[in-house]
């Protein structure tokens, strides 16, 4: 009886319809926060990006992936993302882009925790990002229902063979992703 108590718990019901739900990409953002020379932090984020997720009846059915495109950076300074997309730094020609594939996504109620694999160029690993579930709402234009989601988490560059301009730019980049996705349409 235990066994089939544990398997209940592990077997999360989910508040999102099951489908293939859309990324809604003018209301989704991929943010970062890097520390320039240990004393100030840089913000940016990329803007253009692809994500899908998969919504099963079980939290366990979850699947999300997203790639995005490196040369899309955005630090608010020109000069800046073009250094950055050269070959002595991010080299946006061999790693154009960096993606994300979920393996576990557990929680309930709004907390939830994603485990996946992040591939920056040839080097793939491990991440674990925080989920925040926003809610659920139905769009008052066209009836279109879009959920919300905010996940956080941090990778360390030199784990990804990005260990340019040490002393200069931090080890640890803090990432933030705010994404909607909108409901399948059953028809």
């Amino acid at each position: 009886m235990t066994n089939d108590i544990a398997a209940a718990a592990s077997a999360t019901a989910l508040p999102l319809a099951p489908g293939n739900w859309a990324l809604d990409p003018f209301h989704s953002s991929v943010n970062f926060t890097i520390r320039h020379l240990g004393i100030a932090k840089v913000r940016g984020r990329f803007e253009r990006l692809e994500a899908e997720l998969f919504v099963g009846e079980r939290a366990e059915d979850v699947r999300v992936s997203a790639t995005v495109d490196l040369a899309s950076i955005d630090t608010g300074n020109a000069d800046r993302d073009a250094h950055v997309r050269a070959s002595d730094l991010l080299d946006v020609e061999k790693r154009p882009t960096m993606t994300y594939r979920s393996t576990r996504v557990s929680g309930e109620g709004e907390d939830w925790t994603m485990e996946g694999e992040l591939t920056i160029g040839e080097v793939t690993r491990p991440v674990t990002l925080a989920v925040e579930f926003g809610g659920l709402v139905e769009v008052p234009m066209d009836g279109s229902r879009h959920a919300g989601f905010e996940a956080t988490g941090e990778i360390r560059r030199s784990e990804f063979g990005l260990d340019f301009a040490p002393g200069l730019l931090g080890e640890v980049v803090k990432i933030q992703l705010d994404m909607q996705f909108v409901e399948p349409k059953n028809d």
